[in-house]
C-alpha cells in the first residue's frame, strides 16, 4: 500500500490558515484506547431526544408549537414508529432552515399541511434505550451536522471533517451500479472554482495510486483529502467500518452507507480489509478485540437496514440494535476503556429548533442531531452545551491518540471535553432492553431523497 508524508506541524499550521485553528491536538492523558461511533440515519435532535429534554428538564426541550415561515402554528405530536417519509435533500434541507429561522418545514415533500408529519417526536417508551444511555451518561444539546446533506455527504465529513467541495447529495442514477461511490459510476453535484455547482464522480480521488482518473470511473478535478484513516495508520492504530461489506470490488450487492466505498485510498489499497460486517462489532466487543476507531453503520445482510432508523423503518427496530451494541460493550473486557458517541448522519428531515452556525471553513453546518456519550467516564447527567459537530468527535479521537488534525474544521473543533471526568470512579453498566417487534416493524419501506437501493 501506498503511504503518504505526515506533513510537519508547521506545514499543517500554514495550509489551516485559519483564525483559532491549531497545528495539532495535545495529547489527552486519558484511559480510553478504544472510540467507537454508532452512526445512525435521519433525525434531528428535537425528533428524538426533544421530548425526552422537556420531560426532564436537563436540555432544550421540543416547544409546544412552533410557528412557521408565512404564520401556520403547529403543535409538534408524537411520531409512529414507522419513520415519516420526508424529503432531505440538500435542497429540502435549506428550504428547511429558512437561513436560520427555522420555520420552513412546510416546504418540503412530506411534511406540508394537515399533518406536518416532521414536526413531530418520540417518547421515552418509544426510544427506552438511548434515553436510558441519555440519562445515566452525558449528552450533547449543541451538536450540529457538518453540512445540510444527506447520508452521503454525511458519511464523507464523518472520517474527513469536510465533503471536499460535494454538496452531498446522494449520487445518481440509482440503476449506473451498486454502492454509491468510486465504483458506482455514479455522479453528483460538485462546486467548481467558479461556484457551479457541475456532476461529477462520487469520488475522493488519490492520483497516487497511480490508478486512472485516481481510482474514479472517469477524469474529475475533485482533489484528494486525508481522512482520519490515514492518521491512524500512520500512527499504527487500529481501525474499522462495521457496515454492508458487498459491493462491486466484494462481489456483488450494495454497500451504500459504507465510507471507505467513496475514497479511492480505502476501496483501491489495503485499507479495504478494514471493512468488516456490521454485526462484527459485537464479536469484537465480546472478543476483547476492538479497534482505536470504530464507525458503526447500518446495514448487511444480518443486521441490515431495518436496524438505521432511517425513514421507512422502525425506531423500535433500531433501539434494539442500539441496545445490543451498548450490551456488547458493556460486557466487553475493553469496557473499562471505552467510549461509544451515539448520533445521527443528517436531520431526515425532521423539525428542530437551534440555528446552526458556520464551520471553521466557512461552509454552512447543517441541523442540529442527537449525540449521546457512553463511557464509564462520561459526566453522569451532564448536557455539553458548547456548539460542535461531528469534527468534535474527530477532534477527540485526534487528542485521545496525538494525532494531527484533517483541516481546519477539525482542528478547531470542541472535542467534547467537558463531557468526561478520567479521575471520576467508572460509571456502571445500563442494562439494555430487547423488545419484540412485528414483522411489519423488520419491513423496510426506505424511500425518498435519500433513498440507498
Amino acid at each position: 500500500m501506498f503511504k503518504r508524508v505526515i506533513v510537519t506541524l508547521a506545514t499543517l499550521a500554514t495550509v489551516l490558515g485559519t483564525a483559532g485553528a491549531t497545528a495539532s491536538h495535545v495529547k489527552a492523558t486519558s484511559p480510553i484506547q478504544h472510540i467507537i461511533v454508532m452512526y445512525q440515519e435521519n433525525h434531528s435532535f428535537d425528533s428524538v431526544l426533544g421530548y425526552w429534554c422537556a420531560q426532564t428538564g436537563h436540555c432544550i426541550g421540543m416547544p409546544n408549537t412552533v410557528t412557521l415561515a408565512g404564520g401556520s402554528v403547529v403543535t409538534p405530536k408524537q411520531a409512529p414508529d414507522l419513520v415519516p417519509q420526508v424529503d432531505h435533500g440538500v435542497a429540502q434541507q435549506q428550504a428547511a432552515m429558512n437561513g436560520g429561522a427555522m420555520n420552513g418545514w412546510a416546504k418540503i415533500h412530506g411534511c406540508t399541511a394537515p399533518t406536518y408529519a416532521c414536526i413531530s417526536y418520540y417518547t421515552p417508551t418509544q426510544l427506552p434505550n438511548l434515553t436510558a444511555l441519555a440519562g445515566k451518561f452525558a449528552i450533547s444539546d449543541e451538536t450540529f451536522s457538518e453540512a445540510d446533506s444527506p447520508s452521503w455527504g454525511g458519511h464523507l465529513y464523518a472520517v474527513a471533517a469536510t465533503t471536499d467541495g460535494f454538496l452531498g447529495n446522494n449520487p445518481a442514477p440509482t440503476n449506473a451500479g451498486p454502492g454509491w461511490g468510486c465504483d458506482s459510476n455514479k455522479t453528483t453535484a460538485w462546486v467548481n472554482t467558479s461556484g457551479k455547482a457541475v456532476q461529477e464522480p462520487s469520488c475522493i480521488p488519490d492520483p497516487a495510486l497511480g490508478l486512472p482518473n485516481g481510482g474514479a470511473y472517469k477524469a474529475t478535478p475533485v482533489s484528494y483529502v486525508p481522512t482520519i484513516m490515514d492518521r491512524l495508520d500512520a500512527a499504527s492504530l487500529a481501525w474499522k467500518f462495521y457496515a454492508t461489506t458487498s459491493g462491486p470490488k466484494t462481489g456483488g450487492g450494495s454497500y451504500n452507507w459504507a465510507t471507505c466505498p467513496s475514497f479511492a485510498e480505502c476501496l483501491d489499497t489495503s485499507q479495504r480489509a478494514n471493512l468488516v460486517r456490521t454485526d462484527t462489532i459485537l464479536t469484537d466487543a465480546a472478543a476483547g478485540t476492538l479497534p482505536a476507531f470504530g464507525l458503526v453503520l447500518p446495514g448487511d445482510d444480518k443486521v441490515d437496514q431495518n436496524a438505521s432508523q432511517h425513514n421507512g423503518t422502525s425506531m423500535a427496530v433500531g433501539d434494539n440494535w442500539i441496545g445490543k451494541v451498548v450490551t456488547a460493550l458493556e460486557n466487553s473486557p475493553e469496557w473499562s476503556s471505552t467510549v461509544l458517541f451515539i448520533t445521527y448522519d443528517d436531520c431526515g428531515c425532521f423539525y428542530d429548533q437551534v440555528p446552526p452556525g458556520k464551520n471553521p471553513d466557512g461552509s454552512q453546518e447543517g441541523t442540529r442531531v442527537p449525540m449521546v456519550i457512553v463511557s464509564p467516564y462520561a459526566v453522569s447527567g451532564y448536557v455539553d452545551k458548547t456548539p460542535t459537530t461531528f469534527a468534535g468527535i474527530l477532534a477527540y479521537v485526534e487528542m485521545t491518540f496525538g494525532l494531527n488534525p484533517l483541516n481546519a474544521n477539525d482542528a478547531a473543533a470542541y472535542p467534547f471535553t467537558n463531557a468526561f471526568n478520567y479521575a471520576q470512579v467508572p460509571l456502571t453498566p445500563v442494562p439494555m432492553t430487547l423488545r419484540p417487534v412485528t414483522p411489519a416493524q423488520l419491513h423496510s419501506n426506505i424511500g425518498g431523497a435519500d433513498d440507498p437501493t
